[in-house]
């Protein structure tokens, strides 16, 4: 997964910057599950009560606020919290043409950047299942290579497809 959400600059810390700015803490709260709302309006407060400190106290606590709603985001994503990465991380082309397209309010770019690797994808693995389906009849290796390979082809068919129809989500992985 993109570190998108994890990222300096991504919209989870820019949420907490402007919640901090404002005073406000429920700017990050749709970024973060309901059950978590408590520790994060905890972190919000102590956060601002340590900024009181001077400009390194400011910095630190900030960035812990960050670091909180960050690991609090990500366990919601089901995902693992390793740190914050920093500002101006390529997400890759699915997270940046996501993001162009809410901005111009046209999803056309997404479909047909998905389409392609898509197509690509899906070739790849048909093209490579074939040749070993061709050379399964030669050894028990090579009848497990083509099962293994058709294996691999229908789990990616079959993900691709439940992901498409909204039958996975990123919270269950």
């Amino acid at each position: 997964m993109p570190p998108h959400c994890d990222t300096v600059d991504g919209p989870v810390v820019t949420a907490a910057r402007d919640a901090l700015e404002t005073q406000d803490v429920t700017k990050v709260f749709p970024w973060i599950s309901k059950d978590k709302e408590e520790e994060v309006r905890q972190a919000f407060e102590k956060t601002l009560n340590v900024r009181k400190n001077g400009d390194e106290a400011r910095e630190l606590a900030d960035y812990w606020f960050f670091e909180t709603c960050v690991r609090v985001h990500r366990l919601m994503e089901g995902e693992p919290y390793t740190g914050l990465k920093p500002a101006g991380l390529d997400e890759g082309p699915a997270v940046r043409t996501v993001d162009e397209c809410i901005e111009t309010g046209s999803v056309e770019d997404l479909l047909s950047l998905l389409q392609e690797a898509v197509d690509e994808g899906i070739r790849q693995r048909f093209n490579e299942s074939m040749e070993k389906k061709a050379q399964a009849g030669e050894s028990v290796d090579a009848a497990r290579d083509w099962v293994r390979s058709y294996i691999d082809f229908v789990h990616q068919a079959k993900a691709i497809y439940d992901i498409a129809k909204g039958e996975a989500s990123h919270e269950e992985g």
